[in-house]
């Protein structure tokens, strides 16, 4: 089967999302017409290629031998680029309706088209090139979107977003170098691709620069003290910040640092090393920094963009371990917190499409007016708190046990980070609960609850669907494990 399979869903979308940029519809119902076929065939295009088996490598453009763009499909694209295609769906249904107040529509789903293709493109990167350019292509298409409604405070969360992604770029950039020069290749390789023969006594330079790299791709993975951006992009579109802090802009970045660690410096290099302690180290601190800032913040939307911020670094400390159990709990936990973070900001948006209320002390007794947004709510809030038998307890749990067998002393540090953000998160996701569920006896004023009540199917059935789907994940993780063990497998 050719190879050129796998560059179709790159390929297709930003084509057709650049055509759409020159299209002005006559109506939404026209615009649907066209955006959800576009979605949905590209989502199929990718399942087709991500497990048609094409065994080769896609040659996009050959500078020389060694420095060559290039697709190609392993076992941790395909659990990547299948998150991302079933959500991205999900996401385009709930977004027809949520845009419908927000303006700018042709233009949003234009860049939100283009986007995918571009997400897809690191998931099927086939060497560090071409992962680090379409890296850099996702801060550009996805600036459109965070600034989408162009006042003050979207004008300023994209200039925070672009100076934090150009500065990380340049410290991802230092890696790409050292790999290519250190290098057997620059294609990604489990076990890593660094020449014995050109390391010997550049040992603590290298590992200097793979901890420098790994704060350039971190800065997307909202790592302390880089994650500033992250709660500023929240003034962007619900549909826009639930990819970004759930699936695109923030898994990119944990995607692009496990090939970083796993497949290009390589674990063995890594292992007991000044640079594995401060990853440890800093994402045990971002672990319980996010945590508790989420709790003392009353802004809904914006207490889950600092629980992302936390919820990142499990999965970076489970990388961080450098053992097969370790990436198997985090790739177990991008999986979850995918699913239960994209339904917590589908809630909230729901709650600011419906009654243009966003802080918890104007929710009051929302609970029964609001019955199946807050339902999705309190499921995707129970499994992100990782109450067993819920999917946050599976991949938590993998997480600690991972930890105590890594033998490294700084990943006890990490187990207790991990105890005391589930305390935290139990706070700040019951706190919001019990205000929903629970009304004090208190007066509003005549009116107050008038057009409370839940949103219509293109924005609810796509909650649901996800936080049934939360919790068969979390009754059935041996599933996922079976195959996230395949990935893990080569690495081990």
């Amino acid at each position: 089967m050719g190879a050129w399979v796998t560059a179709l869903p790159v390929a297709f979308p930003i084509l057709a999302g650049l055509c759409l940029l020159l299209v002005k519809f006559k109506d939404r119902k026209h615009r649907q017409q066209w955006v959800f076929p576009i979605i949905a065939m590209n989502a199929a295009f990718a399942l087709f290629a991500m497990y048609a088996d094409v065994a080769e490598p896609c040659t996009l453009i050959r500078f020389t031998n060694k420095l060559l763009l290039e697709l190609y499909i392993d076992g941790l694209s395909k659990l990547f680029g299948t998150m991302v295609s079933v959500l991205w769906v999900v996401t385009t249904i709930y977004a027809f309706e949520y845009m419908t107040h927000e303006g700018r529509e042709d233009q949003f789903f234009a860049f939100f088209t283009i986007a995918f293709g571009v997400v897809l493109g690191i998931a099927f990167s086939g060497n560090f090139l071409t992962m680090y350019l379409f890296y850099e292509f996702l801060t550009l298409v996805t600036l459109p979107l965070v600034m989408h409604t162009m006042d003050n405070k979207a004008r300023h969360a994209g200039k925070v977003y672009v100076l934090y992604m150009m500065f990380g770029a340049a410290l991802a950039f230092i890696g790409f170098i050292f790999i290519y020069c250190y290098g057997t290749t620059i294609r990604f390789v489990p076990g890593g691709v660094l020449n014995p023969l050109l390391i010997a006594g550049n040992d603590f330079k290298l590992q200097l620069v793979f901890f420098m790299a790994f704060l350039g791709f971190g800065v997307k993975a909202a790592i302390f003290p880089l994650y500033r951006w992250l709660p500023k992009a929240s003034v962007a579109p619900t549909p826009v910040t639930a990819l970004l802090h759930a699936v695109a802009v923030v898994k990119s970045g944990v995607f692009a640092i496990i090939r970083l660690t796993y497949y290009s410096f390589g674990t063995d290099f890594l292992r007991n090393s000044i640079a594995q302690s401060l990853m440890l180290l800093l994402t045990a601190i971002t672990i319980v920094f996010g945590s508790t800032i989420a709790l003392r913040t009353p802004h809904i939307k914006r207490r889950f963009a600092y629980s992302t911020v936390s919820n990142l670094s499990y999965i970076l400390f489970g990388i961080a371990l450098m053992t097969p159990a370790g990436l198997m709990a985090a790739l177990l936990h991008m999986i979850y917190h995918a699913v239960l973070k994209i339904t917590l900001f589908f809630t909230a948006g729901a709650l600011l499409y419906k009654t243009h209320r966003e802080y918890l002390y104007e929710v009051e007794g929302f609970g029964k007016y609001m019955p199946v947004t807050f339902a999705c709510m309190a499921v995707t809030g129970i499994g992100l708190v990782g109450i067993p038998p819920f999917a946050g307890f599976h991949s938590k749990w993998a997480l600690a046990t991972a930890a105590v067998e890594c033998g490294n002393p700084i990943s006890y540090v990490g187990i207790f980070a991990l105890i005391v953000s589930a305390l935290l998160t139990a706070l700040y996701i019951f706190y919001i609960l019990v205000r929903v569920y629970f009304q004090r006896n208190k007066t509003y004023p005549a009116g107050y609850y008038d057009h409370v009540q839940d949103p219509n199917g293109y924005m609810k059935y796509p909650m649901i669907a996800l936080a049934v789907t939360s919790v068969i994940l979390g009754f059935f993780p041996s599933l996922i494990l079976d195959i996230i063990g395949n990935i893990v497998l080569p690495l081990a």
